[in-house]
């Protein structure tokens, strides 16, 4: 991709002298002489062993056995061992440690269900039920190395369970509440687990969604799985097999509230996620102690400058990575998590702005997907409540577009808060690309890299390259690399470390623009070549969503036998507006006027939804798949499969 880069505009927001003063980073920065960010980003992305010893002094990581040196690069640059020699289990640090200190009684979990019920855990309450947890999965049999699923809604429950796996010192495997049996079983089948955390359902937009059936129906294809401990979250009627299914109630909360944590090495696994692949089995990241909680911290720290007592909700769920990542950086840093189960516009539209009312929230982490729908709303919904506790917003998923950036920092933030952006991936255990509170911000942008992160963008030879367009990449390990893929090494090799030796290429198409700000502009394999001419698909969509008809929009590129590349865009439409053909050719029109002529749309369907997994991603590749005619790969992860369906029947009629 070699096209100039043009997307930006004007610095929007600017820190006051009051946010730099007071700011995880400032204190950083301090504590270790640096006197500018820029700085601490060349240094940290340089000298990658001060940079983790400071970070981990700097979040106070306790280790049990102190390791040898801060990193072991003997087997290359792919492969690096952190802290070795190192003892430390993250329940140390996240619950343990905090229990002689005054943050003991202060919150450490708020929890809201669609139904309105409400729960608050302070820290030394969520220890105890982490430790009654514990003793559960312990009378099962369960212990270190023991791999075990978690397929739950988003309740205390979850937090708990996932905590008192780390605390035995087994692994993790957090999935998505959506999936179907298939998708359930073949992650537990992958990983030999032995046990499933789950529950009889959960409630959405008033309705039962059932869990234990779908928890069943994975079991019976998991020859490994011993255990179903089962939440009753719905009161719904549900089958119980004798020996091998346990209520949660009955086995956990008889359970003493003392119990020891497992010592485990630093780079002891602690937790497998799944990442759908384009084609084949999902890849499992590989995460350890001393790895993904430290990157987690590390970017809410820097990032979103969560400090204790603060209070931090991001609308996820605990199968994407953001869920593990809200779990542990928050209590690494002895705050808040707020956690909500439901539908974020049931019963109306304003159910998210009542919650940080309610719950005070200061750091708000949402979608731009969900942004977009807000929108249609209008600000009726978001003058009804005071916002006044929040500090900022943080968001993930997608690339903006412009205007509905511009409406959550005009009209929900007044242009006081800005919206820190963070881009990265599971993988990663967190960001490449991140806002933080001491950067100006322009709309859509990234203030920088996150510090310890050496990121560039290289052309198509593999040069540096600024003004233009090109492959995001990172020079240099950080400690919250995922240690490879589950049982598959070569894969991890193929798919980050083989186009250019020593340097991990992301996937993403990424620019930094005159004033060093950076931008991501979608996945590269979404590329769109039309005439000669490569751009990432926000470029177009951007255009599109910026018409007030257009709530979301999605562009691909089909194969054309003249421009070698014909682009097709999808538009969802705001409630009431036309389908009619005088539409279709003002939205062509726009994109004509903006981008040119050899960039016309072939075709604008509309469509009544776009296929996406659960933490907002667009998934381009399935809808080209779809549009063609060809198979989509691994649907799995998609939160509405249903959303292909019409667009297979648009490229019917188009193609």
């Amino acid at each position: 991709m070699s096209a100039e880069f043009s997307f930006g505009g004007e610095v929007v927001w600017r820190p006051s002298p009051d946010d730099i003063e007071h700011a995880n980073l400032t204190r950083f920065m301090r504590q270790n002489g640096i006197a500018t960010f820029e700085t601490l980003l060349e240094r940290s992305g340089r000298e990658i062993e001060w940079f983790t010893q400071a970070l981990l002094e700097f979040l106070q990581i306790q280790f049990r056995v102190p390791y040898e040196k801060v990193v072991d690069l003997s087997r290359g640059i792919a492969w690096p061992r952190w802290c070795p020699g190192g003892v430390m289990n993250i329940i140390d640090n996240c619950l343990d440690k905090h229990l002689a200190m005054p943050v003991a009684e202060k919150p450490a979990l708020v929890w809201e269900g669609e139904e309105g019920v409400t729960l608050s855990l302070t820290y030394s309450e969520l220890a105890r039920e982490v430790n009654r947890a514990a003793n559960a999965l312990r009378s099962l049999g369960l212990g270190k190395g023991d791999a075990i699923g978690l397929f739950m809604p988003m309740t205390p429950e979850v937090v708990i369970a996932l905590l008192a796996i780390a605390k035995i010192g087994g692994v993790i495997l957090p999935l998505f509440s959506g999936y179907g049996a298939g998708a359930v079983a073949n992650r537990l089948q992958d990983a030999g687990a032995r046990a499933l955390v789950t529950a009889d359902g959960f409630y959405r937009r008033g309705g039962l969604v059932p869990m234990k059936p779908i928890a069943d129906a994975a079991a019976a294809r998991t020859p490994s799985l011993e255990h179903l401990l089962v939440l009753r979250r719905t009161e719904s009627q549900v089958e119980m097999r004798q020996e091998r299914d346990h209520w949660w109630h009955e086995l956990v909360d008889s359970q003493s509230d003392v119990a020891g944590t497992e010592p485990t090495a630093a780079e002891d696994l602690l937790m497998i996620i799944y990442t759908s692949g384009t084609t084949g089995r999902p890849k499992g990241a590989g995460h350890t102690h001393c790895g993904f909680p430290v990157k987690a911290a590390q970017d809410m720290a820097f990032g979103t400058d969560v400090r204790p007592g603060d209070r931090m909700y991001w609308m996820t769920d605990m199968g994407w990575m953001m869920g593990p990542w809200l779990v542990f950086g928050t209590l690494l840093l002895g705050a808040t998590l707020v956690i909500y189960d439901g539908a974020p516009d049931h019963p109306g539209p304003d159910r998210l702005w009542a919650m940080v009312e309610r719950h005070q929230i200061t750091g708000l982490g949402i979608s731009p997907t969900l942004v977009r729908g807000l929108v249609a709303h209008g600000e009726g919904p978001v003058r009804a409540h005071d916002l006044s506790s929040l500090r900022l917003f943080a968001s993930t998923g997608e690339p903006w577009n412009p205007q509905p950036w511009m409406w959550l920092f005009d009209k929900v933030g007044g242009r006081r808060w800005p919206i820190i952006n963070y881009s990265g991936g599971t993988e990663v255990s967190g960001g490449i690309l991140m806002g933080n509170p001491i950067l100006p911000l322009k709309p859509c942008a990234f203030s920088a890299p996150c510090p310890g992160i050496a990121a560039d963008v290289f052309d198509e030879d593999g040069k540096s390259v600024r003004g233009r367009v090109g492959e995001l990449v990172i020079k240099a390990p950080w400690i919250g690399m995922t240690r490879g893929f589950w049982k598959d090494p070569e894969r991890y090799e193929q798919a980050y470390w083989s186009r250019w030796p020593g340097v991990w290429v992301h996937g993403d198409w990424a620019a930094v623009d005159e004033d060093g700000m950076w931008y991501i502009l979608g996945r590269s394999d979404d590329t769109i070549k039309v005439a000669g001419r490569r751009l990432g698909p926000a470029e177009i969509e951007s255009v599109l969503v910026d018409h007030p008809a257009v709530v979301e929009a999605a562009a691909i590129a089909i194969p054309d036998p003249i421009q070698g590349g014909a682009l097709v865009c999808f538009c969802i439409l705001t409630p009431g507006s036309e389908t009619a053909t005088g539409l279709e050719g003002e939205l062509k029109g726009r994109v004509v006027n903006e981008l040119g002529k050899p960039l016309g749309p072939r075709a604008i369907c509309f469509v009544p939804d776009l296929p996406r997994t659960r933490n907002a991603k667009v998934m381009r590749r399935m809808i080209r798949s779809a549009y063609l005619g060809q198979d989509p790969g691994d649907t799995s992860s998609l939160l509405n499969p249903e959303a292909l369906e019409p667009i297979r029947l648009a490229g019917r009629e188009n193609v």
